[in-house]
Protein backbone atom coordinates (compact mmCIF):
# COMPACT_ATOMS: atom_id res chain seq x y z
CA UNK A 1 0.00 0.00 0.00
CA UNK A 2 1.78 3.75 -1.08
CA UNK A 3 0.77 5.82 1.82
CA UNK A 4 1.20 9.64 2.39
CA UNK A 5 1.14 11.47 5.65
CA UNK A 6 -0.29 15.36 4.72
CA UNK A 7 -0.73 18.33 7.61
CA UNK A 8 -1.31 21.96 7.50
CA UNK A 9 -0.63 23.18 10.96
CA UNK A 10 2.17 23.57 13.86
CA UNK A 11 0.64 20.67 15.45
CA UNK A 12 0.11 18.37 13.20
CA UNK A 13 3.07 18.58 11.64
CA UNK A 14 5.03 17.49 14.93
CA UNK A 15 1.99 14.70 14.59
CA UNK A 16 3.15 13.83 10.99
CA UNK A 17 7.08 13.70 11.24
CA UNK A 18 6.61 11.36 14.47
CA UNK A 19 4.06 9.16 12.73
CA UNK A 20 6.25 9.35 9.98
CA UNK A 21 9.42 8.16 11.40
CA UNK A 22 7.21 4.82 12.57
CA UNK A 23 6.34 4.37 8.83
CA UNK A 24 9.01 5.57 6.72
CA UNK A 25 7.76 3.86 3.53
CA UNK A 26 4.80 6.60 3.76
CA UNK A 27 5.15 10.01 1.86
CA UNK A 28 5.42 13.34 4.45
CA UNK A 29 3.66 15.95 2.88
CA UNK A 30 3.75 19.65 4.97
CA UNK A 31 3.20 22.98 4.59
CA UNK A 32 6.59 24.83 2.63
CA UNK A 33 6.90 27.56 6.11
CA UNK A 34 7.61 24.07 8.10
CA UNK A 35 10.21 22.94 5.98
CA UNK A 36 13.80 21.21 7.27
CA UNK A 37 16.79 19.27 5.27
CA UNK A 38 15.07 16.43 5.76
CA UNK A 39 13.04 14.09 3.16
CA UNK A 40 10.04 15.52 3.59
CA UNK A 41 7.97 16.85 0.52
CA UNK A 42 7.16 20.52 1.06
CA UNK A 43 4.05 22.00 -0.65
CA UNK A 44 3.16 26.02 -1.29
CA UNK A 45 0.19 25.48 -3.20
CA UNK A 46 -3.17 25.34 -1.43
CA UNK A 47 -4.26 22.00 0.47
CA UNK A 48 -7.40 22.22 -1.75
CA UNK A 49 -5.06 21.32 -4.80
CA UNK A 50 -2.55 19.07 -3.24
CA UNK A 51 -5.23 17.07 -1.66
CA UNK A 52 -6.93 15.46 -4.32
CA UNK A 53 -4.05 15.03 -6.40
CA UNK A 54 -2.71 12.75 -3.85
CA UNK A 55 -5.84 10.72 -3.03
CA UNK A 56 -5.88 10.02 -6.77
CA UNK A 57 -2.22 9.04 -6.62
CA UNK A 58 -1.64 6.95 -3.55
CA UNK A 59 -3.63 3.79 -1.92
CA UNK A 60 -3.62 5.75 1.60
CA UNK A 61 -4.17 8.72 2.87
CA UNK A 62 -3.57 9.64 6.24
CA UNK A 63 -4.93 13.62 6.98
CA UNK A 64 -3.72 15.32 10.42
CA UNK A 65 -6.47 17.82 10.04
CA UNK A 66 -10.15 18.41 10.65
CA UNK A 67 -12.53 15.77 9.32
CA UNK A 68 -15.06 18.65 7.59
CA UNK A 69 -11.99 20.10 5.45
CA UNK A 70 -10.83 16.43 4.47
CA UNK A 71 -14.56 15.83 3.35
CA UNK A 72 -14.77 19.27 1.29
CA UNK A 73 -11.63 18.68 0.00
CA UNK A 74 -12.21 15.21 -0.89
CA UNK A 75 -16.12 14.79 -2.15
CA UNK A 76 -16.00 15.98 -5.59
CA UNK A 77 -12.88 12.82 -6.29
CA UNK A 78 -14.94 9.93 -5.05
CA UNK A 79 -15.27 7.64 -7.72
CA UNK A 80 -16.48 4.36 -5.73
CA UNK A 81 -15.49 1.98 -2.87
CA UNK A 82 -13.88 -0.33 -5.46
CA UNK A 83 -11.72 2.66 -6.56
CA UNK A 84 -11.54 5.34 -3.85
CA UNK A 85 -7.82 5.54 -1.59
CA UNK A 86 -8.01 4.90 2.17
CA UNK A 87 -8.84 7.83 3.94
CA UNK A 88 -7.81 8.26 7.61
CA UNK A 89 -7.81 11.54 9.67
CA UNK A 90 -6.64 12.40 12.64
CA UNK A 91 -6.39 15.27 14.84
CA UNK A 92 -3.54 17.23 15.70
CA UNK A 93 -2.87 15.28 19.17
CA UNK A 94 -3.25 12.09 18.10
CA UNK A 95 -5.96 11.24 20.47
CA UNK A 96 -8.57 9.68 17.49
CA UNK A 97 -7.57 7.97 14.17
CA UNK A 98 -11.20 7.95 11.83
CA UNK A 99 -11.41 5.82 9.14
CA UNK A 100 -12.95 8.07 7.18
CA UNK A 101 -13.19 6.55 3.56
CA UNK A 102 -13.13 2.87 2.47
CA UNK A 103 -13.29 1.55 4.93
CA UNK A 104 -13.50 -2.05 4.01
CA UNK A 105 -12.33 -2.38 0.29
CA UNK A 106 -9.30 0.44 0.60
CA UNK A 107 -8.51 -0.62 4.10
CA UNK A 108 -9.45 2.28 5.77
CA UNK A 109 -10.50 0.06 9.04
CA UNK A 110 -6.99 -1.73 9.41
CA UNK A 111 -5.38 1.55 8.38
CA UNK A 112 -7.13 3.65 11.33
CA UNK A 113 -6.32 0.72 13.90
CA UNK A 114 -2.65 0.63 12.75
CA UNK A 115 -2.26 4.73 12.95
CA UNK A 116 -3.99 4.41 16.54
CA UNK A 117 -1.67 1.86 18.10
CA UNK A 118 1.65 3.86 16.65
CA UNK A 119 -0.23 6.84 18.47
CA UNK A 120 -1.42 5.59 21.06
CA UNK A 121 -4.57 6.73 20.54
CA UNK A 122 -8.11 5.83 19.53
CA UNK A 123 -9.07 3.90 16.04
CA UNK A 124 -12.87 5.36 15.24
CA UNK A 125 -14.33 2.73 13.08
CA UNK A 126 -17.98 3.02 12.76
CA UNK A 127 -18.62 0.16 10.01
CA UNK A 128 -21.45 -2.09 11.03
CA UNK A 129 -19.81 -5.16 10.72
CA UNK A 130 -16.72 -4.16 12.64
CA UNK A 131 -18.76 -2.63 15.46
CA UNK A 132 -20.21 -6.32 15.68
CA UNK A 133 -16.98 -8.09 15.55
CA UNK A 134 -17.53 -9.69 12.11
CA UNK A 135 -16.36 -10.55 9.49
CA UNK A 136 -17.42 -7.88 5.94
CA UNK A 137 -16.96 -9.77 3.18
CA UNK A 138 -15.79 -6.92 0.89
CA UNK A 139 -13.01 -6.82 4.18
CA UNK A 140 -12.23 -10.37 3.96
CA UNK A 141 -11.94 -10.06 -0.41
CA UNK A 142 -9.47 -7.13 0.44
CA UNK A 143 -7.17 -9.06 2.90
CA UNK A 144 -7.15 -12.01 0.43
CA UNK A 145 -6.57 -10.04 -2.26
CA UNK A 146 -10.48 -10.78 -4.34
CA UNK A 147 -12.28 -8.85 -5.95
CA UNK A 148 -16.21 -8.41 -5.55
CA UNK A 149 -18.53 -8.94 -7.93
CA UNK A 150 -21.30 -7.37 -8.43
CA UNK A 151 -20.47 -4.75 -5.67
CA UNK A 152 -23.46 -3.43 -5.21
CA UNK A 153 -24.54 -6.64 -3.83
CA UNK A 154 -22.01 -6.25 -1.00
CA UNK A 155 -24.65 -4.19 0.99
CA UNK A 156 -26.95 -7.19 0.83
CA UNK A 157 -24.89 -9.64 2.05
CA UNK A 158 -23.28 -7.92 4.95
CA UNK A 159 -26.66 -6.95 5.84
CA UNK A 160 -27.70 -10.65 6.03
CA UNK A 161 -24.47 -11.38 7.86
CA UNK A 162 -25.44 -8.99 10.11
CA UNK A 163 -29.33 -10.10 10.67
CA UNK A 164 -27.54 -13.70 11.12
CA UNK A 165 -29.91 -14.71 7.77
CA UNK A 166 -29.01 -18.13 6.11
CA UNK A 167 -25.75 -17.43 3.90
CA UNK A 168 -24.53 -20.41 2.02
CA UNK A 169 -20.73 -19.97 1.42
CA UNK A 170 -19.05 -22.12 -1.57
CA UNK A 171 -15.39 -22.23 -1.13
CA UNK A 172 -14.35 -25.57 -2.58
CA UNK A 173 -10.55 -23.94 -2.11
CA UNK A 174 -10.91 -22.81 1.35
CA UNK A 175 -9.71 -19.68 0.78
CA UNK A 176 -12.13 -17.78 2.81
CA UNK A 177 -13.79 -20.49 4.89
CA UNK A 178 -11.58 -20.20 8.28
CA UNK A 179 -12.97 -16.49 8.56
CA UNK A 180 -16.35 -17.75 8.57
CA UNK A 181 -16.29 -21.08 10.57
CA UNK A 182 -18.03 -19.67 13.92
CA UNK A 183 -20.22 -17.21 12.22
CA UNK A 184 -24.10 -17.50 12.85
CA UNK A 185 -25.75 -17.77 10.05
CA UNK A 186 -22.82 -18.86 7.76
CA UNK A 187 -23.55 -22.57 6.00
CA UNK A 188 -20.85 -24.01 3.85
CA UNK A 189 -21.85 -25.40 0.76
CA UNK A 190 -20.62 -28.47 -1.36
CA UNK A 191 -20.32 -26.42 -4.65
CA UNK A 192 -22.24 -24.59 -6.83
CA UNK A 193 -24.97 -26.69 -8.05
CA UNK A 194 -25.80 -27.75 -4.32
CA UNK A 195 -25.80 -24.57 -3.03
CA UNK A 196 -28.71 -23.33 -5.56
CA UNK A 197 -30.78 -26.17 -4.62
CA UNK A 198 -30.98 -24.98 -0.70
CA UNK A 199 -33.22 -22.30 0.37
CA UNK A 200 -31.74 -19.59 1.49
CA UNK A 201 -30.93 -16.06 2.02
CA UNK A 202 -27.66 -15.21 0.49
CA UNK A 203 -25.27 -16.84 -1.31
CA UNK A 204 -21.29 -16.38 -1.75
CA UNK A 205 -19.39 -18.07 -3.85
CA UNK A 206 -15.56 -17.98 -4.41
CA UNK A 207 -14.44 -18.67 -7.98
CA UNK A 208 -12.55 -17.67 -10.45
CA UNK A 209 -15.40 -18.71 -12.79
CA UNK A 210 -17.33 -17.07 -14.94
CA UNK A 211 -21.09 -17.17 -13.46
CA UNK A 212 -23.89 -16.50 -16.37
CA UNK A 213 -26.58 -16.38 -13.43
CA UNK A 214 -24.68 -13.53 -11.73
CA UNK A 215 -26.46 -10.90 -13.15
CA UNK A 216 -29.66 -13.03 -12.67
CA UNK A 217 -29.72 -14.28 -9.19
CA UNK A 218 -29.34 -11.14 -7.08
CA UNK A 219 -28.67 -12.58 -3.14
CA UNK A 220 -25.22 -13.74 -5.41
CA UNK A 221 -22.47 -12.20 -4.43
CA UNK A 222 -19.02 -13.41 -6.20
CA UNK A 223 -15.51 -13.00 -4.22
CA UNK A 224 -12.97 -13.55 -6.80
CA UNK A 225 -9.06 -14.58 -6.18
CA UNK A 226 -7.31 -12.43 -8.23
CA UNK A 227 -4.98 -15.36 -9.23
CA UNK A 228 -5.39 -15.44 -13.27
CA UNK A 229 -2.08 -14.46 -15.88
CA UNK A 230 -2.88 -13.03 -18.81
CA UNK A 231 0.33 -13.99 -21.14
CA UNK A 232 0.06 -11.22 -24.09
CA UNK A 233 2.01 -10.96 -27.02
CA UNK A 234 0.92 -8.70 -29.35
CA UNK A 235 2.59 -6.55 -32.65
CA UNK A 236 4.01 -3.13 -32.30
CA UNK A 237 1.61 -0.54 -31.71
CA UNK A 238 -1.54 -2.35 -31.47
CA UNK A 239 -3.82 -0.45 -29.55
CA UNK A 240 -5.47 -1.15 -25.79
CA UNK A 241 -8.87 -1.40 -26.98
CA UNK A 242 -8.05 -4.30 -29.27
CA UNK A 243 -5.85 -6.42 -26.72
CA UNK A 244 -8.88 -5.77 -24.18
CA UNK A 245 -11.44 -7.64 -26.25
CA UNK A 246 -8.91 -10.25 -27.62
CA UNK A 247 -9.05 -10.88 -23.68
CA UNK A 248 -12.20 -10.57 -22.78
CA UNK A 249 -13.59 -12.98 -25.65
CA UNK A 250 -10.41 -15.17 -24.20
CA UNK A 251 -11.77 -15.39 -20.81
CA UNK A 252 -15.56 -15.62 -22.09
CA UNK A 253 -14.85 -18.32 -24.09
CA UNK A 254 -13.15 -20.56 -21.52
CA UNK A 255 -16.15 -19.52 -18.94
CA UNK A 256 -13.24 -17.29 -16.28
CA UNK A 257 -13.90 -14.46 -14.43
CA UNK A 258 -12.44 -11.02 -16.12
CA UNK A 259 -12.18 -9.96 -12.36
CA UNK A 260 -10.18 -12.41 -11.22
CA UNK A 261 -7.07 -11.68 -14.07
CA UNK A 262 -4.59 -10.28 -10.86
CA UNK A 263 -1.59 -10.05 -13.75
CA UNK A 264 -0.45 -9.51 -17.34
CA UNK A 265 2.73 -10.87 -18.77
CA UNK A 266 4.94 -10.77 -21.73
CA UNK A 267 8.59 -10.93 -23.06
CA UNK A 268 10.78 -7.50 -21.64
CA UNK A 269 10.98 -6.45 -25.62
CA UNK A 270 7.05 -4.88 -24.67
CA UNK A 271 8.04 -3.39 -21.68
CA UNK A 272 7.32 0.10 -23.45
CA UNK A 273 4.42 -1.01 -25.11
CA UNK A 274 1.71 1.58 -24.71
CA UNK A 275 -1.52 -0.28 -25.72
CA UNK A 276 -0.51 -3.04 -22.96
CA UNK A 277 0.45 -0.55 -19.94
CA UNK A 278 -2.80 1.22 -20.59
CA UNK A 279 -4.92 -1.70 -20.54
CA UNK A 280 -2.88 -2.81 -17.03
CA UNK A 281 -4.01 0.33 -15.88
CA UNK A 282 -7.07 0.43 -16.51
CA UNK A 283 -7.32 -3.57 -14.59
CA UNK A 284 -4.81 -2.23 -12.03
CA UNK A 285 -3.03 -4.90 -13.08
CA UNK A 286 0.28 -5.76 -12.06
CA UNK A 287 2.66 -6.31 -14.99
CA UNK A 288 5.28 -8.34 -15.60
CA UNK A 289 8.40 -9.01 -18.26
CA UNK A 290 10.65 -11.57 -18.63
CA UNK A 291 13.30 -12.22 -20.97
CA UNK A 292 13.87 -14.65 -24.53
CA UNK A 293 16.59 -16.44 -22.37
CA UNK A 294 13.92 -16.91 -19.59
CA UNK A 295 10.97 -17.78 -21.42
CA UNK A 296 12.87 -20.10 -23.15
CA UNK A 297 12.83 -22.25 -20.01
CA UNK A 298 9.11 -23.21 -19.88
CA UNK A 299 7.42 -25.61 -21.04
CA UNK A 300 4.75 -25.23 -22.77
CA UNK A 301 1.87 -27.12 -24.85
CA UNK A 302 2.13 -25.39 -28.16
CA UNK A 303 5.40 -25.35 -30.61
CA UNK A 304 8.09 -23.24 -30.61
CA UNK A 305 7.27 -20.29 -33.64
CA UNK A 306 9.78 -19.39 -35.89
CA UNK A 307 8.41 -16.44 -36.76
CA UNK A 308 8.42 -15.35 -32.78
CA UNK A 309 11.83 -16.53 -32.62
CA UNK A 310 13.02 -14.72 -35.26
CA UNK A 311 11.74 -11.38 -34.38
CA UNK A 312 12.14 -11.52 -30.08
CA UNK A 313 14.60 -14.97 -29.81
CA UNK A 314 11.83 -16.81 -27.76
CA UNK A 315 10.37 -19.96 -28.89
CA UNK A 316 7.35 -18.32 -27.78
CA UNK A 317 5.36 -15.19 -25.28
CA UNK A 318 2.31 -15.99 -24.08
CA UNK A 319 2.08 -18.94 -22.95
CA UNK A 320 5.50 -18.87 -21.07
CA UNK A 321 5.33 -15.89 -20.29
CA UNK A 322 1.74 -16.56 -18.53
CA UNK A 323 3.18 -19.75 -16.43
CA UNK A 324 6.46 -18.12 -15.29
CA UNK A 325 4.41 -14.66 -14.04
CA UNK A 326 2.00 -18.08 -12.37
CA UNK A 327 4.83 -19.11 -10.49
CA UNK A 328 4.08 -23.13 -10.18
CA UNK A 329 0.89 -22.25 -11.49
CA UNK A 330 -1.16 -24.39 -14.58
CA UNK A 331 -2.11 -23.38 -17.91
CA UNK A 332 -5.48 -23.20 -18.78
CA UNK A 333 -6.09 -21.85 -21.77
CA UNK A 334 -3.71 -22.13 -24.46
CA UNK A 335 -2.43 -19.63 -26.83
CA UNK A 336 -5.28 -18.24 -28.92
CA UNK A 337 -4.31 -15.46 -31.57
CA UNK A 338 -6.55 -12.75 -33.14
CA UNK A 339 -5.74 -10.11 -35.64
CA UNK A 340 -2.39 -8.65 -33.50
CA UNK A 341 -2.63 -10.05 -30.45
CA UNK A 342 -2.18 -13.72 -28.70
CA UNK A 343 -3.20 -14.68 -25.65
CA UNK A 344 -3.00 -16.97 -22.93
CA UNK A 345 -4.26 -17.70 -19.53
CA UNK A 346 -2.93 -19.52 -16.42
CA UNK A 347 -3.73 -20.06 -12.79
CA UNK A 348 -1.55 -18.95 -9.98
CA UNK A 349 -0.98 -20.95 -6.64
CA UNK A 350 -0.51 -17.94 -4.84
CA UNK A 351 -3.14 -14.95 -6.07
CA UNK A 352 -2.25 -12.92 -2.91
CA UNK A 353 1.13 -12.06 -4.53
CA UNK A 354 -0.20 -9.99 -7.19
CA UNK A 355 -0.06 -6.57 -6.44
CA UNK A 356 -2.13 -3.88 -7.88
CA UNK A 357 -0.49 -2.36 -11.49
CA UNK A 358 0.55 1.00 -10.39
CA UNK A 359 2.92 -0.15 -7.03
CA UNK A 360 6.26 -0.23 -8.58
CA UNK A 361 5.70 -0.68 -11.70
CA UNK A 362 7.78 0.24 -14.08
CA UNK A 363 7.67 0.62 -18.13
CA UNK A 364 11.56 0.93 -18.61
Amino acid sequence: MTLAIIAITSGGALLARRLHQQVVEAELWLPDRFRRADDAHYFDEKPAELLPRLFLRVDGLICIMATGIVVRLLGAQLQGKDRDAAVVVCDEKGQFAISLLSGHLGGANELAAEVAELLGGQAVITTATDVNQLPAFDEVARRNNMAVEPLERIKLLNRLLLEQKKILLVDTAGAVAAAYQDVPGVTPAKNFVAALQQQCDGLVFVSNRYLPQLAAQHKLLALRPRNLVVGIGCNRGTAATEIETVIHETLRNAFLAVASVGAVASIDAKQDEAGLWEFAEKYRLSCHFFSAAELNTIKTPTPPSAVVQQAVGANGVCEPAALKAAAGGRLLVTKKKSGNVTVAVAESPDFRSFIPWLEGQSRG
